[in-house]
């Protein structure tokens, strides 16, 4: 179930074209940009908007939270768990190292954004099944966990 949100209004726009992407976000103009392409599989709309939503949550859960939700993935990662929820935090993960994770640089820090975006569309987006969704059963767990813990019902703050 889709939780509670908190916060100011979201202005979502489907665009013809966003070139490469299919979405698009500005947190200070509180703007999401949707290519039309979304809409045309059942499902992909929900899940690519719950995706871009939750970019507007990562900004507001406060450090602690997010440390929280690093350590899952730092766990994954020494489980060596292949597979993710969405193809923005997959080709992401599959470029970082130990080295990456252990210093914590930028391109670490954007895969935990997107890795918290996509489990939330994963969550929240209704769908079962998705081509992307290719992170083991008992990892999904665990982060299922992690949002029933942390993120709820809601409100989520937005």
């Amino acid at each position: 179930m889709f939780p509670a949100l908190s916060g100011d209004p979201i202005r979502v726009e489907i665009r013809r074209s966003l070139g490469a992407h299919l979405a698009a976000t500005s947190i200070p103009r509180r703007t999401i940009l949707l290519d039309r392409e979304v809409l045309r599989r059942a499902g992909e709309f929900e899940r690519i908007l719950v995706h871009e939503v939750f970019h507007f949550a990562w900004v507001r859960l406060g450090n602690p939270r997010r440390r929280k939700w690093e350590r899952v993935l730092e766990a994954e990662f020494a489980r060596h768990a292949a597979g993710e929820l969405g193809w923005s935090a997959e080709w992401r993960k599959k470029k970082l190292s130990a080295s990456v994770i252990r210093t914590r640089t930028p391109a670490w820090r954007r895969y935990i954004c997107e890795s918290f975006c996509d489990s939330a569309a994963w969550m929240f987006a209704g769908l079962s099944r998705h081509d992307e969704f290719t992170l083991g059963a008992r990892f999904r767990r665990r982060r299922a966990q992690w949002f029933a813990r942390n993120v709820g019902d809601g409100p989520v703050r937005i």
